[in-house]
């Protein structure tokens, strides 16, 4: 017999995987060599590096402080004061609200489930106790014709 046949699968394997790792550590032992030489030569390049990696990293923290997770405003609540020198109550604020939100009385009606006519009875009393008419839904002073109209008092 000779030498070849006398090898086993077995003792095949073994010999292939001694060889693989004997390479492996060789691969090993020349990267090290190697980061220790770019560590003595570039040991600026590596705390630069460090130092970006940091300011990144505080960066995205104080982001995420400043910006993430962010509350919804309040609501506004309006002047409570004044609403409650007026007298206003509260259906009647919401009437209005959706009035200055630039919708009509059937919208509202719709919204709120109330009849048109309903709107109108909530949209008079406060426009009444603000000083105005109740068919100026705006609130604003309309002009009339000619010079100084703004000044004259409307009938």
């Amino acid at each position: 017999m000779n030498r070849r046949s006398a090898r086993t699968p077995a003792t095949r394997w073994k010999r292939t995987a001694l060889y693989g790792a004997a390479l492996a550590l060789a691969a090993l032992a020349l990267q090290w060599l190697d980061y220790q030489r770019l560590a003595r030569t570039h040991w600026d390049d590596f705390y630069i590096g460090l130092i970006a990696v940091s300011f990144l990293a505080l960066g995205v923290f104080v982001g995420a402080r400043l910006f993430g997770g962010r509350r919804p405003p309040a609501p506004f609540d309006g002047n409570p004061q004044a609403r409650d020198s007026l007298g206003i109550s509260e259906r009647e604020r919401t009437v209005l609200l959706e009035l200055a939100a630039g919708r009509s009385n059937k919208e509202i009606a719709r919204e709120l489930h109330i009849a048109p006519s309903t709107v109108k009875t909530h949209v008079a009393p406060p426009v009444r106790k603000a000083g105005r008419a109740p068919a100026d839904r705006s609130g604003a002073a309309r002009p009339r014709a000619g010079p100084g109209a703004l000044n004259r008092p409307q009938a």
